[in-house]
């Protein structure tokens, strides 16, 4: 990796990307810190800090402390990422909107990157006035209204715009991936305050703490089991082999090459994660739109939002801010069920994305075969069976990643990131990678052929 960094840089094309790609960065770290115009500082700061660690808590870790600042990026690009996963499974369900995903070349890329901005400003309207109605009681905003909602909005909409904008141009002038990448740097931008805490998880008294130091050392200790394994999971991969008969056409002989269909061990990759937490975390945002004061309420919509809340916290709090404990039954309901959605949306995607009967006839047209297996439905049967197995796997290894946190906060340990949040960072960074090395070969084969 830092081999292919070295020379990355020694490359002028693509060093300029690069620090392309570094400058808007900067540019969204300083957004970052810009506040949403008509809010109030001093109470805005002790209401973020008494959400600390609830649902508000995790949308603060992947927007990189924007959220919690109220700033201009306080969505992220989550409207963006939302309309994206809307306008690919409208693509599965409607017909034309499939044929110009598939057939549609460039042009059709164009309108489908059309259509999901403009329901990626529709989606940023109704989550920016959501949060604006749910923290207007809070007292954070200095002269609550509708001008101060319209101002807020907006504020909210351009933000995301401008997150929507920046990703654009780092894919297309820059090292590429530019929504990931601003997901990415959004995460790791609380590694210092990760580092802080160990620290003082050592020298918190001004004094070496021995049980401090074994923690410590046992929490990098299983964040770098956990990151190996999901750098595992993300590449490996089961390689089914195909031989292709040889066949005469004139006096040329075609054919006879072995080779192999490539199925990933994690084919949906983090997909069903954000799928299955948006799906446990969205009854939640929808019932505090509606009752600010759902926390200190009975019933069903109180029950159902204190189960939604349990994916990302312990702790509930009223809206005069008194805090209590979440009954341990809630978790425990929520992580079945979240565990659950996980393998199911992992089962829902990849077969979306990969079908073995198409997979199958193109081998028998191809005049291919796998050894010891008939052409046809038998080699449809098999694909499937391989792929159910892995799918299954995956599934499994997501759900463990992914409700892990929920089973660490059990124990005295306070780690930082979640499981989305660690299969994010690996993710990006093994795409990212990989996309310079293309990159570094592809001006190899250039300056060769010159």
């Amino acid at each position: 990796m830092f081999k292919t960094i070295a020379n990355a840089l020694k490359t002028p094309d693509v060093r300029k990307k690069l620090l392309y790609t570094l400058v808007l960065i900067i540019i969204f770290r300083f957004g970052c810190f810009i506040t949403v115009p008509g809010v109030d500082a001093i109470t805005l700061s002790e209401t973020m800090q008494s959400a600390s660690g609830s649902l508000t808590g995790l949308i603060d870790i992947i927007s990189g402390g924007a959220f919690s600042r109220f700033s201009i990026f306080a969505m992220t690009i989550s409207p963006y990422i939302t309309a994206s996963i809307v306008i690919q499974l409208l693509g599965m369900v409607i017909p034309a909107l499939e044929r110009l995903m598939k057939e549609g070349g460039e042009e059709g890329k164009a309108k489908i990157n059309r259509y999901t901005k403009i329901l990626t400003i529709v989606l940023a309207i109704i989550e920016g006035t959501g949060i604006y109605i749910s923290y207007q009681a809070s007292g954070i905003f200095i002269n609550p209204g509708f001008l101060t909602g319209f101002l807020v909005v907006l504020s909210l909409v351009t933000g995301t715009a401008i997150l929507m904008w920046l990703g654009e141009q780092i894919t297309n002038k820059g090292i590429g991936n530019g929504i990931s990448i601003i997901i990415f740097i959004g995460i790791i931008s609380s590694l210092p305050n990760a580092v802080v805490d160990v620290y003082n998880m050592i020298m918190g008294t001004g004094e070496f703490s021995t049980t401090g130091l074994i923690t410590a050392l046992a929490i990098i200790a299983g964040a770098i089991i956990l990151v190996a394994g999901v750098v595992f999971v993300q590449q490996a991969e089961r390689r089914v082999p195909v031989q292709y008969a040889k066949k005469v056409v004139g006096r040329k002989m075609y054919g006879g090459q072995n080779t192999h269909i490539p199925l990933k061990l994690a084919m949906a990759g983090v997909i069903p994660v954000i799928f299955a937490s948006s799906f446990m975390t969205f009854p939640a945002m929808i019932i505090q739109i509606f009752n600010h004061d759902i926390a200190s309420a009975s019933g069903f919509w109180a029950v159902l939002y204190k189960f939604s809340i349990a994916t990302s916290s312990t702790t509930i709090t009223t809206a005069d801010g008194v805090t209590s404990t979440l009954p341990i039954g809630y978790t425990i309901a929520n992580a079945i069920v979240y565990l659950l959605l996980i393998v199911g949306f992992t089962y829902f995607y990849t077969y979306a994305t990969f079908n073995p009967a198409e997979v199958s006839n193109n081998i028998k047209k191809n005049g291919g075969f796998i050894p010891g297996i008939r052409a046809g439905k038998p080699t449809t049967d098999y694909i499937s069976g391989i792929l159910s197995k892995l799918t299954l796997f995956g599934g499994i290894f997501l759900s463990i990643i992914a409700i892990l946190p929920m089973l660490m906060r059990f124990t005295t340990l306070n780690i930082a990131f979640g499981g989305t949040s660690i299969l994010i960072v690996v993710g990006v960074a093994l795409e990212t990678i990989q996309q310079l090395e293309s990159q570094l070969v592809m001006r190899h084969y250039k300056g060769f052929l010159e």
